[in-house]
């Protein structure tokens, strides 16, 4: 596998924004499909219900709901194709690796849960890139040796 990606990456492909041209870029250069984990999607899926709640109390917040039904079919679409596969992995590994990595950086970075969880997983099913528009998490990938492109 070559590249995971964390939300920010997918935000950038399922709903416009400052990004999503370079992130429709890489994903149409890529040479491979997309590998993702069910967190990743999770997370996702949730972020995009959230704005929904958000813009339901606040109109100059989040976005509407059929602007998210729309990211989430489109997130489905390629699923259901093959250009996004939902790899298993091994979740004892993860933790581990995951907590190493919060053991050694969040002391000093303030890591969340889920900006070291992509960044394990993305260790643990051996990527080479890892896709992000996050500066946090593109400090954490880095120092994993990991090759940030965007």
């Amino acid at each position: 596998m070559t590249a995971y990606p964390d939300t920010s990456f997918l935000c950038a492909m399922y709903r416009f924004q400052a990004n999503s041209r370079r992130a429709a870029a890489h994903f149409a250069a890529m040479s491979e499909p997309l590998h993702v984990a069910s967190p990743l999607l999770y997370e996702f899926r949730q972020s995009t219900r959230w704005q929904v709640f958000l813009h339901s109390k606040d109109r100059s917040k989040g976005f509407d709901r059929m602007t998210a039904q729309a990211s989430l079919a489109k997130l489905q679409e390629n699923i259901a194709s093959g250009a996004l596969v939902v790899v298993p992995v091994d979740w004892a590994d993860v933790a581990n690796i995951a907590e190493r990595l919060s053991a050694r950086h969040t002391w000093t970075q303030g890591y969340r849960v889920f900006d070291i969880l992509h960044v394990a997983s993305a260790l643990h099913l051996g990527a080479s890139e890892f896709l992000t528009f996050d500066a946090n998490q593109k400090h954490l990938a880095k120092a994993q040796d990991l090759r940030v492109p965007l």
